[in-house]
């Protein structure tokens, strides 16, 4: 189990567009925001965070091509140089007959290479066991988490404040 050492304080809320409204006051208020965890995805959530747009879509393009380079290339050798048959009275090099699988691998890496790539920066990789500020949160229930393994107990308290004046239904300290 992967340790930060960090104190955590959370604010546990019952509703997405409380905490949307929430998260956009701490980003105007320039408070640190150590993470936002949802059920589910939250329509605005990146825009209210401040996150800039995720780049795994050029990673993406960079893998498709790698897998259409990788196909067009192979054909072109099996059919060119490694096994010349003309068949069917097509060309040994016949572009249009190279088409479905130089899509098909071109779909293959891209997805495998984005799954690859999300799964490496996120650190979701199997066996890998994430710590959990509340069980709750993959249920039911919304969370803004502060880190204050830094902060004074006055900062900690404003926290604490601006968690409950937010709508936050509980709020928690855990060590994770």
């Amino acid at each position: 189990m992967r340790t930060y050492n960090k104190n955590v304080l959370y604010g546990l809320y019952d509703d997405e567009e409380v905490i949307l409204k929430a998260v956009s006051k701490a980003t105007a208020d320039h408070l640190d925001i150590f993470d936002v965890y949802t059920p589910f995805p939250v329509h605005g959530m990146e825009d209210a965070m401040g996150l800039s747009e995720s780049r795994l879509h050029a990673a993406g393009f960079i893998y498709g091509m790698l897998g259409t380079l990788t196909a067009f290339l192979f054909m072109t050798w099996v059919f060119t140089r490694d096994w010349p048959i003309i068949f069917g009275g097509k060309p040994y090099w016949s572009v249009p007959a190279f088409i479905p699988i130089t899509f098909e691998l071109t779909v293959l890496f891209a997805s495998v290479g984005m799954v690859v790539t999300f799964y490496t920066i996120n650190g979701l990789w199997p066996g890998v066991q994430n710590p959990s500020l509340d069980d709750r949160i993959t249920d039911d229930k919304f969370c803004l988490a502060f880190d204050i393994s830094d902060c004074t107990e006055d900062e900690a308290d404003n926290l604490k404040g601006f968690l409950s004046t937010t709508g936050a239904s509980e709020i928690n300290v855990k060590n994770i």
